[in-house]
């Protein structure tokens, strides 16, 4: 009688995110922090900010502070968007260079792996988010502090929704091909999330359905109690939805990929 004996990676596999440790954790996130990719993420979101927060709407008012503030939380969300995808994305190079064929040799579980590279995308969008926060403040973006830190928070863990995205456009594309889509993907997601330019009728209703518009609401939703510029009421239940389904689905296709990439099914 012959006995079939799993190979040594696959008995040490005793759950979705063994092989996960601060070691590895460590080493993902000084890759990340190279000097080109801080300087990139600084900037962005910082030179936009200071071009857009002045062309406030003539009736520019909210409950809870002002335009400012509202350019401020949006240009946090894409900062922090830009940044994560950017990061995760990365994850092309990877695939390329065959590293997911040693991964699968690995204790390292795909949801591990995955779990991984969202938690170092959404550490690296921290500083986007920090540095727009504190323009904010030198600038005149005017609210409470309970509501520019809630906002800012949200913004920033926001930012795993587009990790997720980043990881499966990373798992897609050719290396060549994806180094140039985060910055063309973020920047038409921005515009229909309701970013830079208030929304409203029916775009404002195309924009309820699309990725950025979850996180733009709910990081906003303590500044304006959930209302548009011209009226309109924004679910907070709707954003919620918005966000889990969205990084579900960018999940689902980033963890098949990858399961494809190294073979595990």
């Amino acid at each position: 009688m012959t006995t079939v004996t799993a190979p040594p990676a696959a008995r040490a596999r005793t759950s979705p995110f063994s092989g996960v440790n601060p070691t590895f954790l460590g080493y993902e996130l000084r890759r990340r922090f190279n000097r080109q990719t801080t300087i990139f993420t600084l900037l962005l979101p910082a030179v936009l900010y200071l071009a857009l927060f002045r062309t406030a709407p003539s009736d520019g008012t909210l409950p809870h502070g002002n335009f400012a503030a509202w350019m401020m939380i949006g240009l946090a969300v894409y900062g922090a968007a830009m940044a994560a995808t950017s990061s995760a994305a990365t994850i092309s190079v990877e695939r390329a260079a065959g590293w997911m064929r040693t991964i699968a040799l690995s204790p390292l579980a795909p949801p591990g792996y995955l779990l991984v590279k969202v938690v170092c995308s959404v550490v690296m969008a921290a500083v986007p988010v920090a540095i727009v926060g504190v323009l904010g403040v030198l600038t005149g973006a005017h609210t409470t502090a309970t509501v520019w830190v809630t906002s800012l928070v949200i913004a920033w863990l926001g930012a795993a929704v587009f990790a997720a995205l980043g990881i499966a456009m990373g798992l897609m594309m050719k290396p060549e091909v994806v180094m140039h889509m985060p910055g063309l993907t973020m920047t038409a997601l921005a515009f229909l999330g309701n970013l830079f330019i208030p929304l409203s009728g029916t775009m404002l209703e195309i924009s309820r359905y699309t990725p950025m518009y979850g996180v733009s609401t709910l990081a906003r939703y303590w500044l304006t109690d959930g209302y548009t510029f011209s009226g309109e009421h924004c679910s907070l239940s709707g954003a919620v939805i918005n966000i889990v389904a969205w990084f579900a689905a960018f999940s689902f296709v980033a963890i098949r990929r990858f399961a494809k990439s190294t073979g595990r099914q």
